[in-house]
């Protein structure tokens, strides 16, 4: 059993490699990484260059904990989405590079997505 945990996590670092070698963020135009766990979901806009996070929420910050968005659902990606792009406005950011990491773009990556597009970002 252990052996097969460890060759399954080593597939799925393996995945997120090779979507982000791809991928860098700049002070302009940072990297926006998202995060499923199996209850939370997290969304952050890192710059690369200098190794800082310029804004992060998620569905376990203070602001959703105890809240209808306080669980991994796409209402709470659609909120968190539009919480981001609030963050990133706020920033003077319009660009980003979204970083899937191993997760399919599909379900709650495509409704966070779609719903920080709907607030401004371009990506």
């Amino acid at each position: 059993m252990i052996g097969q945990v460890t060759k399954s996590a080593k597939i799925r670092v393996k995945r997120a490699l090779r979507v982000r070698k791809h991928l860098r963020g700049t002070g302009v135009k940072p990297r926006l990484c998202v995060v499923k766990s199996n209850n939370h979901i997290e969304a952050q806009l890192i710059d690369d260059e200098k190794g800082h996070t310029l804004g992060a929420v998620a569905t376990f910050s203070k602001g959703f904990r105890g809240t209808e968005f306080g669980k991994k659902n796409k209402a709470s990606a659609r909120k968190l989405g539009e919480h981001i792009a609030e963050i990133a406005k706020g920033k003077n950011i319009k660009e980003v590079v979204f970083d899937r990491g191993p997760f399919k773009y599909h379900g709650i990556l495509a409704e966070l997505a779609n719903a920080a597009r709907a607030g401004g970002l371009q990506f």
